[in-house]
């Protein structure tokens, strides 16, 4: 894909629903007792990995235009699926129903990309042991065998490392246990919470499971009964935050995201582009199915704050995804220094080295760090930048090839499609070049 220069970005922005909401709706939907309807469901490839494996455990999905329609089968019917469940390059998918295959009484076996199965697993299988599953991998990854149980063991888990997908695997291994299953956000060095992603146990309350939450922890009972709820999916912040950074970074850009999802666990893009001087208006700020939604509309002025931003501890967890735009958004800044987000060397790609890689291609004066890294203010320069089959490394790249002098040429951009696959042509029609 090449990108050029851009003078600004202008209009209403159709974001997709959102991935990490949609994969927990049709997972939650599956086992609850009735038929929910899911609207504007998310038609990523991860997404549609998700729906493929609820299928094949003998769950009826019908998808109707921007809608499923899921027939739950309740917690005790699941059946072994036929043959492997691929879970493509869904990290959400592999995690998330390891949880749910833990507590039934029949094997089966998770597969994944080349991607997919490097990524770590371990983080999981602890966990699902105690609680008396039984698992085989390939060393701590993909393929994956899981030896059910039912019942599974409660535990009281504290997490070592910050991860929604791990809180969420253990909460659904939970409804299967006996008892109360409890587990623990990590914490830093000096002690503090960290706040992961809450929308598995949002989720959960709203399907009617028996669940306690507190400032640290969250518990959810064995005994809960899911019942089918429709549900509605809001915008994807994460893809909100690519259109937000390019829109504070353009003088004259006038933009509006609608029916964007602003989960306090989820939003502090907005938060560090405030910070900056960035003036975004939250609109019609609502409650729709246990998530906060509300518009976003931000207008671009040349009026910016111009201040070193260190972004580290327990507000990483809150932007994990955000991270590669926001290495972008450092080279239009003073100085923009990310730390304790070793994670990204072991998403879709090593993150951390593909944003240091491409912005030295681009220009951009950066240094690497184990865990992170510091970019300062640059000149970029349009390059031929790397992927790496990274769909936000992609997106990323396409937002500073807008800022950049010259041509940008993205390798193997069509990896947008994990999570939205309309990218590109949605970033042209509110374009102004």
């Amino acid at each position: 894909m090449k990108v050029k220069r851009a003078k600004f970005l202008h209009g209403e922005v159709h974001l997709p629903p959102d991935k990490s909401i949609s994969h927990r709706a049709a997972m939650l939907a599956s086992i609850s007792e009735g038929v929910s309807k899911i609207e504007n469901f998310s038609q990523s490839a991860d997404c549609v990995s998700t729906l493929n494996c609820l299928k094949q455990l003998g769950v009826d999905i019908e998808i109707e235009g921007s809608s499923i329609i899921v027939r739950g089968v309740g917690k005790q019917s699941l059946r072994a699926g036929n043959g492997f469940l691929d879970c493509g390059n869904s990290g959400t998918t592999a995690r998330l129903l390891s949880g749910i295959l833990a507590g039934q009484n029949f094997e089966s076996v998770l597969v994944g990309d080349e991607s997919l199965s490097k990524r770590p697993m371990r983080r999981i299988i602890e966990p699902l042991e105690k609680m008396g599953a039984r698992i085989e991998s390939n060393e701590g990854c993909l393929p994956m065998k899981i030896y059910g149980r039912k019942p599974l063991d409660s535990i009281s888990y504290k997490m070592k490392i910050a991860s929604a997908q791990v809180k969420s695997c253990v909460l659904l291994a939970g409804l299967f246990a006996e008892g109360m299953t409890k587990v623990f956000e990590a914490t830093t060095e000096d002690g503090k919470v960290i706040r992961t992603r809450d929308h598995t146990e949002r989720m959960l309350d709203f399907f009617g499971a028996k669940i306690e939450k507190k400032q640290d922890s969250v518990s959810v009972s064995g005994d809960s009964i899911l019942k089918a709820r429709d549900f509605t999916v809001p915008r994807d912040v994460s893809a909100a935050a690519f259109f937000l950074v390019a829109a504070f970074c353009l003088d004259g850009s006038d933009i509006i995201l609608r029916d964007v999802g602003i989960n306090p666990t989820r939003r502090a893009i907005i938060d560090v582009l405030q910070l900056l001087g960035a003036k975004i208006q939250i609109e019609r700020e609502r409650e729709e199915c246990n998530e906060p939604v509300a518009d976003l509309h931000l207008v671009s002025d040349s009026e910016r704050i111009d201040r070193p931003i260190v972004l580290k501890g327990e507000v990483i967890a809150n932007l994990i995804d955000e991270i590669p735009i926001i290495a972008v958004l450092g080279t239009q800044t003073e100085s923009l220094e990310v730390r304790d987000a070793s994670e990204l060397r072991v998403k879709e790609s090593d993150r951390i080295a593909l944003i240091v890689e491409n912005l030295r291609r681009m220009g951009a004066e950066v240094e690497e760090f184990e865990d992170g890294f510091r970019v300062a203010r640059s000149r970029l320069k349009g390059s031929r930048v790397r992927s790496g089959a990274d769909h936000r490394i992609a997106m990323a790249f396409a937002i500073a090839g807008l800022m950049a002098e010259g041509e940008t040429i993205i390798e193997d951009a069509d990896c947008v499609a994990v999570s939205f696959p309309r990218f590109f042509e949605t970033l042209e029609q509110v374009t102004v070049k």
